[in-house]
């Protein structure tokens, strides 16, 4: 933990406090203190960025990481087991596709006619649009493309969440009566928060800090550039052959704040307080 986790966090801290870039080398630079978050604010399209990735981070984690992944668990586990099964196999298919095969199969699904299926199959018949639909709708995409992977993984912690509850307590929902909703609403979601807490906090730091799906679907193009992929893009992947490492690792560093400030919302609307809390009885 302190070699591979707290170490780089302290040494990215620092370097973002400097002016170190491929034009000052690693032994030329200087510490320039809060400048380069000072450059950060008063760029132009700092809070265009920011919004884009709140958005970003919002619309996939509600409908996919979290919100579709708490459906697919719930339909799953309420069918015979072997057809959940194999519908969760299926799910897994975007989480173990190579990034660059996955994105290249949204790309096509998105293109003009006649190789777009989308707009070739479903589109054009109905008369809708038949070009790319990616730069029409860049945002729609890199949210449909991240979601697809994230859900996954929500509905591995969700199903086995609800597989573990006791069967004695839902036998007995049963003969008392209780509907289907009216399980899911008194007796499975109340008992989820732990995993419900886990994978809110989990997946909204990793939509806040990955951009490989974003850099390979559009490179950051079509206002599809998120704050990770700007620090990307600045400190290791400059056009004009100056990597410049100390924005970078500055644009990082508010980055990691902004993902605490979310987790601490998380901690205090999940009442983590009252989950970490001993059981009364062994109190007494």
């Amino acid at each position: 933990m302190l070699i591979f986790y707290f170490l780089p966090v302290v040494l990215t801290v620092l370097i973002s406090l400097t002016n170190m870039s491929t034009t000052t080398g690693l032994d030329g630079w200087s510490w320039t203190g809060l400048a380069n978050y000072r450059r950060i604010l008063g760029y132009p399209d700092t809070i265009r960025k920011f919004w884009l990735t709140l958005r970003y981070v919002l619309f996939t984690l509600v409908f996919f990481n979290v919100g579709m992944a708490l459906v697919i668990s719930l339909i799953t586990t309420h069918i015979p087991k072997k057809a959940g099964a194999f519908f969760r196999a299926v799910w897994l298919l975007p989480r173990i596709t190579p990034v660059v095969v996955y994105a290249f199969m949204w790309q096509i699904m998105a293109a003009a006619p006649p190789h777009g299926i989308i707009t070739s199959m479903i589109l054009a018949p109905l008369g809708g649009s038949t070009t790319n639909l990616i730069p029409q709708h860049p945002f729609l995409f890199i949210v449909l493309m991240n979601g697809f992977v994230g859900a996954s993984f929500g509905m591995i912690i969700f199903t086995s969440a609800i597989e573990s509850i006791r069967k004695d307590i839902m036998v007995s929902s049963l003969v008392d009566g209780a509907s289907i909703l009216q399980r899911i609403r008194y007796i499975i979601l109340p008992q989820l928060k732990w995993p419900m807490l886990f994978v809110t906090t989990y997946q909204t730091l990793s939509l806040l800090t990955s951009y490989e799906h974003i850099l390979v679907l559009t490179g950051g193009n079509f206002n599809t550039e998120v704050w990770a992929l700007w620090s990307f893009n600045l400190a290791l992947n400059s056009y004009y052959g100056n990597f410049q490492y100390a924005m970078g690792a500055a644009i990082t560093t508010m980055l990691v704040m902004v993902g605490l400030v979310f987790s601490l919302v998380y901690m205090r609307y999940f009442r983590f307080d009252d989950l970490v809390q001993e059981p009364k009885i062994d109190v007494l």
